[in-house]
């Protein structure tokens, strides 16, 4: 007889100090490899956890991180959004490890490799685990989603404002300007 074991953080710690070149997460117990992402979609990224930042830093608001971040959710997963906040009052002090709680706010931004089932998939398991707000950015269609437990998906468009007046009063970033720019 087989017997499986389901991995924890720890066996996930382990195995990214044996291989730092690889980006992980753990999910339902199972290591999963994250591919690096298309450049459109990373300097989309980019652009968001600069507009968050230059937010969220003066007011002394909360925390900012890029997809390096990793979060154990309480359902003890090991997720990574593109991009995250979390609330000041939540995280006083930064942790060295992952930070075990859900961030109030996640961000994925669609790249290439990318399936928009999954990425939908990846926000509700934040949000049901304690997420306030889970973002979708599709920069092929020039689209947000926006998700918010037991509410409608919001969808935004070039022309319209991203606002998120529940974690963060004041901020506003037209969407066109979370596009990769020409020159």
């Amino acid at each position: 007889m087989t017997v499986l074991t389901k991995l924890t953080s720890k066996d996930l710690e382990k195995l990214q100090a044996e291989h730092p070149d690889y980006r992980m997460e753990l999910v339902d117990g199972n290591i999963t490899i994250m591919s690096p992402s298309g450049y459109e979609s990373d300097e989309v990224a980019a652009e968001v956890v600069a507009q968050l930042r230059n937010w969220v830093r003066p007011r002394k608001l909360g925390r900012i991180t890029a997809s390096s971040a990793g979060f154990e959710l309480p359902n003890s997963d090991v997720r990574a959004p593109d991009v995250s906040f979390v609330l000041a009052e939540r995280m006083r002090r930064t942790s060295r490890s992952f930070a075990e709680l859900a961030p109030d706010l996640m961000v994925e931004v669609k790249s290439p490799t990318d399936s928009l089932p999954a990425l939908r998939k990846k926000i509700q398991n934040f949000l049901s685990q304690g997420t306030k707000v889970g973002i979708l950015i599709n920069p092929d269609r020039h689209s947000v989603e926006i998700y918010r437990p037991g509410e409608e998906v919001v969808v935004l468009g070039d022309g319209d404002v991203l606002t998120v007046r529940d974690l963060l009063p004041g901020f506003e970033v037209a969407v066109s300007d979370l596009w990769s720019p020409e020159f």
